[in-house]
């Protein structure tokens, strides 16, 4: 396709250049996302467990069920914590391209690991795509992929150490 110069953004044979530019904030988007999907199917998750029944009790008072989600609870405390620490510097435009990377690998990671646990908390349930859990274990999967796979994410961290 023919883009008439006067229409073109940024100067010729610079795209990749402007991408790479760019890319920490997309990575520290990612970590943002996260936090808040986090936070949200936690609470999902509690209102689930807390009507769903087993064995005559509700499937909150289960011993194992809270501390799943205590553990669940604290993960997303620590994410949030991180990404309000690094959208300070994000908005002093002093984020770098290794804080992003760190933002988007742990907070992915913790998203990961705390939606596997609760998913198995929704029993089979948790497989059933009519459930917002399934959906999004599913959608989120692409969370530790995008914007740089989590192990470039590594690779970038490593490279300061």
């Amino acid at each position: 396709m023919r883009v008439p110069v006067a229409n073109r953004l940024g100067e010729e044979g610079k795209g990749f250049a402007y991408l790479m530019q760019e890319l920490p904030q997309e990575r520290f988007i990612i970590a943002v996302s996260a936090a808040a999907k986090l936070e949200c199917l936690l609470e999902h998750t509690l209102a689930y467990v807390k009507d769903r029944r087993a064995f005559g009790q509700t499937v909150w008072d289960f011993q194992n069920t809270q501390f799943k989600l205590a553990d669940v609870k604290a993960q997303a405390v620590a994410v949030r914590t991180l990404v309000d620490h690094y959208l300070a510097e994000h908005m002093r435009r002093g984020l770098t391209a290794e804080e992003a990377a760190i933002a988007k690998l742990y907070a992915s990671e913790a998203l990961w690991k705390c939606l596997d646990d609760m998913v198995q908390l929704h029993g089979g349930y948790g497989y059933m795509m009519e459930y917002p859990i399934a959906r999004a274990f599913v959608d989120m999967r692409i969370s530790r992929i995008y914007g740089g796979s989590n192990e470039v994410m590594r690779d970038i961290i490593a490279r300061k150490l």
